[in-house]
């Protein structure tokens, strides 16, 4: 396939998942890009994603990054569902921040993969280091595209 057709698939998959997925929706994330094994989404911190030190809930940043991983795990027309995820906090998100989490896909074998996700401030203040492993179904997400 070549690079063009492999980063059209990958707009093709994110806009099914989109569709698809009232979680990301209901969160406001944004998916803003997408290549094969690689995603980057948006989220605005909203007052009622806030917890009781007036920051956002780790859930809420958690979440982000693992959208952006669904994202990227699932660019290559394959059901790709998480095995395992895990996140470090590195610094508090406030109301009205935007978020950005970058997800790199590191390591992608037949049925298992590694991505790791940054989350960010517009600014780049580094907010969460996220570690996501997938494990592929070997279904096609796009039935009409088997």
């Amino acid at each position: 396939m070549s690079d063009d057709a492999a980063i059209a698939l990958a707009g093709e998959c994110a806009t099914h998942m989109f569709a698809c997925d009232p979680a990301t929706q209901g969160l406001g994330i944004e998916i803003a890009a997408v290549q094969p094994g690689y995603a980057e989404a948006r989220m605005t911190v909203r007052e009622d994603m806030l917890n009781g030190h007036g920051s956002c809930h780790g859930g809420f940043i958690f979440s982000l990054a693992d959208s952006a991983f669904a994202f990227a795990c699932n660019t290559y027309n394959n059901i790709t569902v998480a095995s395992g995820a895990s996140i470090e906090f590195l610094s508090p998100a406030y109301e009205g921040e935007h978020l950005l989490a970058i997800a790199k896909e590191q390591v992608r074998g037949r049925r298992r993969g590694v991505y790791d996700v940054e989350v960010v401030t517009e600014g780049g203040r580094k907010i969460g280091l996220f570690r996501g492993h997938s494990h592929a179904r070997n279904e096609p997400l796009l039935p009409e595209r088997d």
